[in-house]
């Protein structure tokens, strides 16, 4: 693995432990470092097996990385220096492994800051762009989105990463993934969840607020990926428009019975289902937040009835108090919890076991 370059990828903040562990086991990669939304990894090849990640938004070659800048201007000598020194023509090959070179080649250089810095973010890109000079082959176009050739440069603080992409945009937005709901679920964050979930073959998967049917197309793809057969997955939602957004989502994945139903009073026998999968509304997508506690706990009740004992719940929700207050009087015993951030909404991934 030493002779190829790290890899990194982004993710939600608080998914690390999730991306780690299907990089490790779906790859067969070696988790080096785990820092904030960013996971670090080498594998023994760089292909287009990497493009099976799931629980990512995005995928980088590393090309270089720093935990020394000054956040003075200095920084930016030191930004083209360190571009400068690389073997780009080396990383260009690597980069045409996972993602093929189209007849008219194209390129676009993007930079990303967080924090205070003693210049902006468009100097740190010039710094970047003047250690790139004479690299890229003049007849690679530059483009301003979609290019075949991304090159990134994150600088947090004192810490600046600078990779080559290889993903494109299907990696967070699913080619499946045509009809949209409001509020809808990232499917990196979906695909978390049913990981997270485990459901075996013969098992019975239930997600009672199935939107546009994000989990429940990412639990086909990871039974298509893993040869899972024999599962029933369920979904239902009161809103027809999201319950028609998940059909049309569906169609072409795999199988899932949907239904028009009030998570509230769920029309399936007691004891049915082995595994729930849930993003329950977040206060803000209802009237008044003073809805959520008893939706929920009416939720949690019928939960606790078509799940059977040892049965697991994976939910994800901003009121994690409403759902413990809600979860925690009819035995339910919290496995797991962690505090996710998506796109500035901090909510938490919990997992629950039904008691046997």
């Amino acid at each position: 693995m030493s002779d190829l370059p790290p890899l990194f990828a982004h993710v939600h903040v608080g998914l690390e432990p999730i991306t780690a562990d299907e990089i490790s086991r779906d790859l067969g990669g070696e988790v080096k470092k785990i820092l904030r939304g960013v996971v670090v990894f080498r594998t023994d090849a760089i292909d287009k097996k990497l493009l099976r990640l799931r629980t990512s938004e995005d995928l980088f070659m590393l090309a270089w990385g720093s935990d020394s800048l000054t956040y003075r201007a200095t920084d930016l000598k030191l930004i083209t220096q360190w571009t400068a020194k690389l073997k780009w023509d080396k990383l260009f090959k690597l980069h045409q492994q996972v993602r093929e070179m189209p007849r008219k080649p194209t390129f676009h250089l993007v930079c990303q800051m967080q924090g205070e810095h003693g210049y902006r973010r468009v100097d740190a890109l010039d710094a970047m762009g003047e250690g790139l000079r004479g690299r890229i082959p003049p007849q690679w176009l530059p483009a301003d989105e979609n290019a075949w050739l991304e090159i990134w440069l994150v600088v947090n603080g004192k810490t600046a990463m600078c990779g080559v992409r290889l993903s494109d945009r299907t990696m967070r937005h699913r080619p499946w993934k045509i009809e949209h709901i409001a509020a809808s679920l990232r499917p990196s964050v979906a695909a978390a969840m049913v990981r997270l979930a485990g459901l075996a073959p013969g098992m019975v998967l239930l997600d009672d607020f199935c939107g546009a049917g994000t989990i429940l197309g990412e639990q086909i793809e990871l039974q298509n990926a893993r040869k899972i057969t024999e599962t029933q997955l369920i979904g239902g939602d009161i809103d027809p428009q999201a319950l028609y957004c998940a059909g049309e989502n569906l169609r072409k994945l795999g199988t899932a019975s949907l239904m028009r139903a009030d998570a509230q009073y769920l029309p399936l026998t007691a004891e049915s289902v082995d595994r729930i999968v849930s993003n329950p509304p977040f206060g803000k997508q209802l009237s008044t937040p003073e809805e959520v506690p008893p939706l929920y706990r009416q939720a949690a009740r019928e939960w606790d009835r078509v799940l059977k004992p040892g049965g697991k719940a994976v939910l994800l929700a901003a009121e994690q108090e409403a759902l413990q207050n809600a979860l925690l009087p009819l035995g339910w015993l919290p496995q797991r919890q962690l505090k996710v951030r998506i796109l500035g909404q901090l909510a938490i991934l919990s997992v629950w076991q039904k008691p046997a």
